[in-house]
């Protein structure tokens, strides 16, 4: 894997200090940092950042719909949750992936890493022809999972088993190749499953 530049944004000067000791040695370099959101997309472009990390705490109110917006625009750029407070699962939905502060160095370059290779593998062409389609129960079944349901939850909703519930999931995966539900939330906002209103 090559190196992945980091656009960090984080208004503690002690987080920040720590994430780039700890990461020094790593396929993971910290280029800029931003001690808040204002300003982020013209940064984004500047410092050509392969991977944004950012504490949803930075973003305000709308911070899933900034999530999605970047997840939009930028769609090479792996975007992680830097969390060290509460935050309303809606957003938290929205990161490939989250650091929490009490990770360390191997659980930090872990996540990392399979938010790098997502990245890649979303970024990789879909196959094509008819098993790329969805069936309308597996889009029933995206809607769900996008929306923050468990798969019990889903499973009870659609009046289908856990076993068929996790196989619709499976099949999803594979004919969308997206592993995560950040991911799988993207792609259901911008194939019009569902609106930006039903992650908030």
């Amino acid at each position: 894997m090559k190196r992945q530049k980091i656009l960090l944004v984080e208004s503690s000067e002690v987080i920040v200090a720590g994430l780039e000791r700890l990461l020094e040695n790593s396929d993971f370099e910290i280029t800029a940092h931003l001690p808040s959101a204002e300003g982020l997309a013209e940064h984004v472009l500047q410092t050509k950042a392969t991977m944004l990390i950012i504490n949803p705490s930075l973003l305000g109110a709308d911070a899933a719909l900034t999530i999605h917006h970047l997840s939009t625009s930028y769609p090479n750029m792996a975007i992680i949750g830097l969390a060290h407070a509460y935050h309303a699962p809606s957003v938290l939905r929205m990161f490939s992936t989250l650091i929490d502060i009490n990770d360390n160095q191997r659980q930090i370059e872990t996540k990392l890493k399979t938010a790098a290779e997502e990245q890649q593998s979303h970024l990789a062409p879909a196959s094509t022809g008819k098993d790329y389609e969805l069936s309308q129960r597996e889009k029933d079944v995206l809607v769900l999972v996008a929306k923050g349901l468990m798969n019990k939850e889903i499973a009870d909703k659609l009046h289908l088993s856990i076993h068929t519930v996790i196989t619709h999931r499976k099949n999803i995966t594979h004919k969308t190749d997206i592993k995560s539900v950040a991911g799988l939330t993207v792609y259901a906002l911008l194939n019009h499953l569902i609106d930006e209103d039903d992650i908030l």
